[in-house]
């Protein structure tokens, strides 16, 4: 249907901007983390704000009271999460991924690749991405708990510290089966 009245269209502009200024002051309060992608749980949150807001606006049996409450409590449940997982770490471990380490010493690790699901060509991909051509220049490459791959350079790898916590950082490569 290509129209069904002016007062939806009104509805939609009045709700519409009530929740957007709910949505800001939601977000200011809740703190950055609410809207960052850091984990699968982040994520689930992001999502899950964007269909509320799509609800509210378009359902007409949703109040903005009922949109704002839904809101709230989205943030108020991963204000609570984040607040738990960083002072339990076996919360953290329950809730969030640790860093894997995929590449290392000039060679792929297969049991990494297999655990997180990947394959060597997209290891290969994130390498290239990083602008370096050669993998003997690559000291690591890092699956992040957010899902992004993060590639160090042989000659940015130093002491290596940036490795504690990263599963498999201290274990040399598995021989390719």
């Amino acid at each position: 249907m290509w129209f069904d009245s002016w007062s939806d269209l009104g509805r939609i502009l009045v709700l519409g901007t009530a929740a957007y200024v709910t949505v800001i002051v939601v977000l200011r309060i809740s703190g950055k983390r609410t809207l960052s992608q850091l984990n699968v749980f982040d994520f689930v949150v992001t999502v899950a704000l964007g269909s509320i807001l799509a609800t509210a606006l378009l359902s007409s049996t949703v109040s903005w009271a009922d949109g704002a409450t839904a809101f709230a409590l989205i943030a108020a449940l991963q204000f609570a999460i984040a607040w738990i997982s960083s002072h339990w770490r076996g919360a953290r471990r329950f809730l969030t991924s640790e860093p894997m380490l995929l590449f290392s010493d000039g060679a792929v690790r297969p049991d990494a690749l297999r655990r997180a699901r990947l394959a060597e060509s997209e290891v290969l991909q994130a390498i290239r991405s990083s602008g370096t051509g050669d993998i003997a220049d690559v000291a690591a490459v890092v699956l992040e708990t957010n899902g992004r791959v993060s590639v160090i350079s042989a000659s940015k790898l130093g002491d290596g510290s940036a490795l504690a916590g990263v599963v498999g950082a201290d274990r040399p490569p598995a021989a390719t089966a």
